[in-house]
């Protein structure tokens, strides 16, 4: 057996991190098929709990094409979408999130990994765009409160209702 395939979860994860910082990696198939070129044996679905695990997400790369990038380490993921968050609108059970172009695929893979861990406990899914984030409300009215629940979230970035 290949001494890599019997990695920890924690160095396969630092050897998907180093892959990804390199640049390249546009699919889940595409990391399973660069992890083998290394030795390392994985699954996709393996693959994309690894992902999960890194809070690595799918963004446009300065050509335009998807590629996987992780959050700088030093930055918080509650910053980074702060960052991504230009306005917020509340409509019925809906959120509307608008980032800058190419940011709309990061803040939903952030709102998505803190409605599963509790932090935003109304959301139950996203939709994103290129620059534009649907964020749907576990309520039928709860729209407004959703909004200021993710307002909240990105670190004081006001809602703007309709």
């Amino acid at each position: 057996m290949n001494a890599k395939n019997t990695l920890t979860s924690v160095q396969r994860r630092s050897l998907i991190a180093k892959l990804i910082r390199q640049g390249g990696v546009e699919s889940q198939s595409h990391l399973v098929k660069l992890l083998a070129r290394e030795g390392v044996k994985v699954t996709q679905a393996t693959a994309s709990r690894d992902l999960e695990e890194l809070g690595a997400s799918r963004a446009r790369n300065a050509s335009g094409e998807f590629q996987y990038v992780i959050a700088d380490e030093s930055t918080s993921k509650t910053t980074s979408a702060a960052n991504l968050i230009m306005s917020v609108t509340a409509s019925g059970n809906l959120a509307v999130v608008r980032t800058p172009p190419g940011g709309a695929q990061l803040l939903a893979s952030a709102i998505d990994r803190n409605s599963l861990n509790g932090a935003l406990k109304s959301a139950i899914g996203t939709i994103a765009g290129d620059d534009t984030v649907l964020v749907v409300s576990k309520t039928a009215n709860g729209g407004a409160d959703l909004a200021k629940s993710i307002s909240t979230f990105a670190s004081g970035v006001k809602g703007k209702r309709k």
